[in-house]
């Protein structure tokens, strides 16, 4: 099936105890640790599997060999409560980013080791990848030919039981690998879809979590899915923007009218330009329909950088020239840390987010003025030829744990706006919610986020924290010619 799945359904986004071997130290014999190394980090980490029921009601049936990484604290001589990274997507093999992680989290690595955790179904914990994935033409074919038979394809990757990866299962297998290392708490930082399985955990083991960082909130009460006026909510904002900005508003008074004029003309017919290949450098053809044109739009919406090309590149395809637009589609090829693993973000949001929208929120969600229906049209493919399973709905109530919880949100974020984290606020007795301003799609890569994650993780204490060097950071600039300058 072809190589589309980030563009297409990303929700997103997206460490140790030293000494001797945890491995020869546990009794629990179905834990194995051992120094490696993991790509992007130089010095040794620890890396580990537990072994644990496929099927949690039938524990002495099929085992899964859930893969981790332990990315370990420059001075662990205080023993602090570790720090577990949820990935996201849901697809998302956290320690395939370990090398990311560490970088973002290098202020928090500096006193607590970071747990990543290749979710089931996903890396080295029984990958749900589908093999027929690598023969899409980047440039060539079409999002919209992706068919029922390609969905019905990946489903015929996958020979284990399905209703078995699922989010709760993820959770017990996350807090099993907590018991197993012998820690009583553990810290949690999810960031996109990972805030949904943090806010899942916090549903099932209260009692096992110390604090909660919730980045880019998909809460238990917002079906994921529903994503067209969330999107055009960032990109109204980035038109506001623009208008703000000098340079931007002198290059594109007209960019609204531009872009929906280049959206009309791909719709009445693909457009076809006859270009080089960005990185092979032989002769392609670039084909764009309203499905690449809003997909590719909207993955730039998910980050400050990506943001500043947007106005240029609208401009320029406008005007007939869109070889700037295959230059940001050229991002979303190769490989990378962040690909997402097909067959558990169907497995998930087709059982247990796509039966809880209605078709009246389907409608609402289609009238607005950027991606129309886009959005969910591959969403009705996939889900309609996905296998069923009833997800364990106790779990996906309003949360209401008494743990400390920092709430971060962007206001750009196109997938998870602020009202997003405000859900979570309300019904959480001791939390805090923080909307920055100038971020979009998971808070801390910025330095003053990260910090402030880390004085919370230090104070557990959510209104203790000092926000003021968020609003040091700078509004939003664009880059409003092929040169490069802004």
């Amino acid at each position: 099936m072809k190589k589309i799945w980030k563009s297409l359904f990303s929700f997103g986004l997206l460490f140790s105890i030293s000494g001797v071997s945890i491995a020869e130290e546990s009794s629990h014999s179905a834990l194995k640790v051992e120094d490696c190394h993991v790509d992007g980090i130089r010095s040794k980490v620890r890396c580990g599997t537990l072994t644990v029921p496929e099927n949690y009601q039938q524990p002495n049936e099929s085992q899964l060999d859930v893969h981790f990484v332990i990315i370990p604290a420059l001075d662990n001589s205080k023993q602090l409560t570790p720090l577990m990274f949820l990935a996201g997507g849901p697809g998302q093999a956290a320690a395939q980013m370990a090398g990311n992680i560490r970088q973002m989290f290098s202020e928090v690595l500096k006193t607590r080791d970071i747990i990543v955790v290749d979710q089931r179904g996903t890396g080295q914990s029984n990958g749900l990848q589908c093999s027929n994935m690598e023969d899409f033409k980047l440039y060539e074919d079409l999002h919209g030919d992706m068919s029922e038979q390609d969905m019905l394809d990946c489903r015929a990757n996958f020979t284990v039981d399905l209703a078995h990866y699922s989010t709760p299962n993820a959770i017990r297998d996350f807090d099993n690998i907590r018991a197993a290392l012998g820690w009583n708490k553990l810290s949690l930082y999810g960031g996109s879809y990972g805030t949904r399985a943090a806010l899942v955990y916090m549903n099932m083991f209260p009692e096992s979590l110390e604090a909660v960082v919730l980045d880019s909130v998909g809460p238990v009460e917002v079906p994921i899915g529903l994503f067209g006026q969330s999107v055009a909510r960032s990109y109204n904002l980035l038109l506001e923007n623009c208008q703000l900005d000098a340079n931007c508003k002198q290059a594109f008074p007209n960019l609204d009218e531009e872009f929906q004029a280049l959206f009309a003309r791909v719709e009445a017919e693909p457009v076809r330009v006859d270009m080089m290949h960005p990185t092979l450098g032989t002769p392609t053809q670039f084909v764009i329909d309203r499905a690449k044109l809003i997909s590719t739009l909207r993955l730039q919406l998910y980050s400050i950088q990506g943001r500043q090309f947007v106005p240029l590149v609208i401009h320029q395809a406008y005007l007939g020239n869109y070889l700037p637009l295959a230059g940001l589609l050229a991002q979303t090829s190769g490989d990378n840390p962040g690909e997402i693993h097909a067959g558990l973000l169907f497995n998930i949001l087709c059982n247990e987010d796509y039966p809880r929208v209605k078709q009246n929120q389907w409608s609402e969600d289609a009238k607005n003025s950027f991606g129309r229906d886009e959005a969910q049209k591959n969403w009705h493919l996939a889900c309609t030829n996905w296998p069923k399973f009833d997800y364990e709905a106790q779990y996906f109530e309003p949360v209401t744990a008494n743990i400390p919880t920092l709430i971060l949100s962007g206001k750009l974020d196109p997938v998870t706006p602020p009202s997003n984290g405000d859900f979570s606020d309300k019904s959480l007795p001791n939390s805090r919610h923080i909307v920055v301003k100038n971020a979009s799609h998971i808070v801390v890569t910025s330095e003053c986020a990260i910090d402030l994650v880390d004085q919370f993780l230090t104070d557990k204490d959510p209104q203790a924290i000092d926000e003021t060097c968020l609003t040091e950071i700078a509004d939003e600039t664009f880059i409003t010619n092929l040169n490069g300058n802004s």
